[in-house]
């Protein structure tokens, strides 16, 4: 099995930056996809970014051109850049990782997740 851990979350002023990781372990030659997702309090967990290690990578249309999604290949650990930031992107930002499937935009894609890091976005 996967283990992840993210890290990076915290407070920052609507139009700043903040950048996120995610570290894994385990069987991670099994891996296939790789994504980040959202969920803010009485909301449903919503599509960030996901990677395919062969393939593109895809952002939800809200994060398009401010968000960026990269993987470390001398480390375990993708990461997620986000610029730009505004309050609507407050949220528990969580990592996952898939073995396989389509382009890894839906939470059921997944086969193992992190706890999550709390992304703050406020004046």
């Amino acid at each position: 099995q996967v283990q992840l851990v993210e890290s990076g979350g915290g407070l920052v002023q609507p139009g700043g930056s903040l950048t996120l990781s995610c570290a894994f372990s385990g069987r991670t030659f099994n891996i296939y996809t790789m994504g980040w997702f959202r969920q803010a309090p009485g909301k449903e967990r919503e599509f960030v970014a996901t990677t395919r290690w062969s393939r593109d990578t895809y952002y939800a249309d809200s994060v398009k051109g401010r968000f960026t999604m990269g993987r470390d290949n001398t480390k375990n650990t993708v990461f997620l850049q986000m610029n730009s930031l505004k309050p609507d992107d407050t949220a528990v930002y969580i990592c996952g990782a898939g073995r396989s499937g389509g382009l890894g935009l839906r939470p059921h894609e997944y086969d193992s997740w992190g706890q999550g890091t709390q992304v703050t976005v406020s004046s």
